[in-house]
């Protein structure tokens, strides 16, 4: 099935869906500091690097489905959380645009949790009811508020998940039917074997942001150890979580913490690798920047492949027993969407 990613980054979602039997065949992502990235690690997709809002949409072909993760910081709770009043948060209409456009089989959409606060309720019920009556014929949609920690993620990542399907496929997308992944990965599976590595060369982006850690920073504690989960890996270097070999910091007073005196030199940041296995990134998957703020960006941007592809997998085996019900009947596309559902 052929698919459109908007506003794709590195391609965490993307890969996640290829991962599952997916073609990519068009991305669309504005900054330029990604772009080598994703055309390193997607070299069968084609990237388009217009702003969205400028797109032709008789450039982009009809495809089986639509994903993306409209910019997140006018929802975030660590932002200034402006919403709609944000011009990047009026780009979730803009996704919406495509889909009336190109009447899609489904499409998914990602954002942050604190899209759902109270503040933004009016914005938010605009949305979902914009993306229920899109295009010619409007879409079953589902939303989701979910932690990545309980589908083998090891990080506490909450993010919103939009799936809508096409209202004449008589479909919706349940929740509850990925609950089988349920797992629990903690971070001494995901990256104890780098710990001895950082001088590593065939580790690619192997590397931290060094330098002082901000009072913000230092007002509660930024370490977890082997035996647990990751913080939220974020898009900013200078808020990555301390290395786990690192004691947990000391509180000595209302929002400030310390280092432990004596283990100073445990206290790091993750790598940027680090970082991508924590996102369920494969070790082959190479992030090119100049600046190593840029790494840290486009992998805490990302959405974690291991969640992408379970989501993935599941609308797949939803389109193919749509196929089979509807074998000896016609669906009605609009041309010339593809004939068959799965391919």
């Amino acid at each position: 099935m052929k698919l459109l990613s908007l506003f794709a980054g590195a391609g965490g979602l993307d890969l996640g869906f290829k991962n599952a039997g997916f073609n990519i065949i068009l991305a669309n992502e504005f900054d330029k500091t990604i772009w080598d990235t994703y055309k390193l690690n997607h070299p069968e997709t084609t990237l388009i690097t217009k702003d969205i809002r400028s797109l032709n949409i008789d450039d982009i072909p009809n495809v089986d489905g639509i994903i993306g993760g409209p910019p997140c910081q006018s929802w975030s709770i660590a932002g200034a959380r402006k919403g709609i009043e944000d011009k990047r948060g009026q780009l979730f209409f803009d996704y919406i645009k495509i889909i009336s456009q190109k009447n899609p089989l489904f499409f998914v959409a990602e954002n942050v949790a604190g899209m759902l606060n109270e503040k933004h309720q009016d914005v938010i019920k605009k949305i979902m009811d914009d993306l229920s009556n899109a295009g010619a014929y409007g879409y079953n949609l589902s939303f989701k508020l979910i932690n990545t920690a309980d589908f083998g993620v090891p990080q506490e990542r909450k993010r919103v998940f939009f799936i809508g399907y096409r209202k004449d496929l008589n479909k919706q997308f349940s929740f509850d039917s990925i609950n089988k992944y349920r797992q629990k990965v903690l971070l001494k599976d995901a990256i104890y074997d780098l710990r001895d590595k950082l001088d590593e060369p065939s580790i690619s982006n192997h590397e931290y942001m060094k330098g002082g850690f901000s009072t913000i920073y230092m007002s509660r504690n930024r370490v977890r150890s082997w035996d647990e989960v990751s913080f939220t890996i974020q898009a900013g270097g200078r808020h990555a979580p301390i290395h786990p070999d690192a004691p947990k910091m000391i509180k000595v007073e209302k929002d400030k913490m310390v280092f432990a005196p004596n283990s100073k030199n445990l206290y790091r940041r993750l790598t940027v690798r680090e970082c991508a296995r924590i996102q369920t990134f494969p070790d082959n998957f190479e992030f090119i920047y100049k600046n190593i703020a840029d790494g840290y960006k486009m992998v805490g941007n990302a959405v974690p492949v291991k969640l992408a592809e379970i989501i993935a997998t599941e609308i797949r085996k939803d389109l193919a027993q749509i196929k089979t019900v509807k074998s000896n009947k016609t669906l009605q596309f609009i041309p010339p969407i593809s004939q068959q559902l799965v391919g």
